[in-house]
C-alpha cells in the first residue's frame, strides 16, 4: 500500500508540522519526555510522529518497549485495565527508562475507559508514557488533557501537499498536470494518506492521472457540477434542480452528508450577497444535523433546494 510505502521514516519526511517536529525531536535527544497528546485532523502526521518517536528511542528493541492500539477497536475499559496496565506496570527493556504505549483515536475510548486511563497514566508514569492522538480534543476528558503536553497538528497546505504528490509521482513514474495537482489537494484537504490511495487506485488505470479519472475513482461531484443545482436553486427552478441533484447523486453514487459538503463549500463561491450565503450555509447546517440523526437522505436534500429557491 502506497500509504505505508510513502509513510515518513524520519523526522525530516515529516511535512507541515515543522514547531511540533522541533519540540518532539528535543524529547527524543533528551530521552525524557511528559505524556503526549496529538489532536488533529486525519493524515496529517500523528501516528507517523508516535512510530518514529519509539523508532529513534528503541531501535532493535522497539517490539517490547512499544505497544500500539487503536482505541477505536478496542474501546473498552477491560481494555484500558488488562492490556494497558499490564504492560504499562513492568520495566523498560532498553537504556531508556520508559516504554511507550500509543493509543491512536482516542477520542474513541468510552468516558469510562477514559477515567481508568487517567488513573493507569497516574500510577505507572515512571515506567511508561502515553502518547494519544485524536482528531477532536474536546472528546477527551479534562483530567486526561491536564497530564498531557497537547500539540494541535494543522492540514497541510497547498505547497506541502504538492510536495507529496511530487514525491510519489516522481517515484511511480506517473504523469499529472499542476492544474491536477491543486484539485487533488482540495479533494484531499490536506490529509497525505488520502493522497497516496488516490495516486495508487488511479495508477492502476492509467499512469496519466486526469481530473476525469480522480473525480471517477473518488466518487465525488464535479464542482462545476454542484454550482449548477445551486445556481438554479437561487433562480427559482426548482425541479430542473431537484433533477439535476438526483441525476448527480445517482451517476456519482454519492451519500446525502458527501453531497452537502460539497453543497457548502460551492455555496462561498456563488454570485449572491453575504447575507444569502450566511442564510444558504445555515440552512445546510440543519439539514446536515437532520441527516445524522436518521432521516431519509433524499427528502432532506430536496428540502434543502426548496428553502434555495424560496429564499
Amino acid at each position: 500500500m502506497w500509504c505505508e510505502k510513502y509513510r515518513p521514516k524520519t523526522f525530516e519526511e515529516i511535512k507541515g508540522q515543522k514547531y511540533i517536529v522541533d519540540r518532539v525531536k528535543k524529547f527524543v535527544e533528551q530521552e525524557n519526555f511528559p505524556h503526549l497528546l496529538f489532536a488533529g485532523p486525519a493524515g496529517v502526521g500523528k501516528s507517523s510522529l508516535a512510530l518514529i518517536m519509539a523508532k529513534e528511542l528503541f531501535g532493535d528493541n522497539l517490539n517490547q518497549n512499544f505497544l500500539e492500539l487503536n482505541a477505536s477497536d478496542t474501546r473498552g475499559i477491560d481494555t484500558i485495565r488488562q492490556n494497558v496496565k499490564n504492560f504499562a506496570r513492568t520495566k523498560a527493556i532498553s537504556n531508556v527508562p520508559f516504554k511507550i504505549i500509543f493509543l491512536d483515536e482516542a477520542d474513541s475510548l468510552t468516558k469510562d475507559a477514559q477515567h481508568a486511563l487517567r488513573r493507569t497514566m497516574e500510577n505507572y508514569s515512571k515506567t511508561s508514557r502515553f502518547i494519544l492522538s485524536c482528531n477532536y480534543s474536546s472528546k477527551i476528558i479534562d483530567p486526561i488533557q491536564s497530564r498531557c503536553t497537547v500539540f494541535r497538528f494543522k492540514s497541510l497546505s497547498e505547497p506541502e501537499t504538492i510536495a507529496i504528490i511530487d514525491n510519489i509521482v516522481h517515484k511511480e513514474g506517473l504523469m499529472i498536470r499542476e492544474s491536477t495537482k491543486k484539485i487533488l489537494y482540495e479533494i484531499s484537504n490536506g490529509d497525505a494518506r488520502k493522497i497516496a490511495n488516490i495516486l495508487q487506485s488511479c495508477s492502476v488505470i492509467n499512469k496519466e492521472i486526469t481530473e476525469d479519472l480522480i473525480y471517477e475513482i473518488v466518487s465525488s461531484a464535479k464542482p462545476r457540477e454542484i454550482k449548477d443545482i445551486l445556481q438554479l436553486s437561487v433562480e427559482g427552478s426548482f425541479v430542473r434542480a431537484r433533477d439535476l441533484l438526483l441525476n448527480t447523486m445517482t451517476k456519482h453514487g454519492l451519500s446525502g452528508i458527501e453531497i452537502i459538503k460539497q453543497i457548502q463549500k460551492e455555496v462561498l463561491n456563488l454570485e449572491v450577497e453575504d447575507k444569502k450565503k450566511m442564510d444558504m450555509i445555515e440552512q445546510c447546517g440543519e439539514i446536515e444535523f437532520r441527516m445524522v440523526e436518521g432521516s431519509d437522505e433524499f427528502i432532506q436534500l430536496e428540502a434543502l433546494i426548496a428553502s434555495f429557491c424560496r429564499k
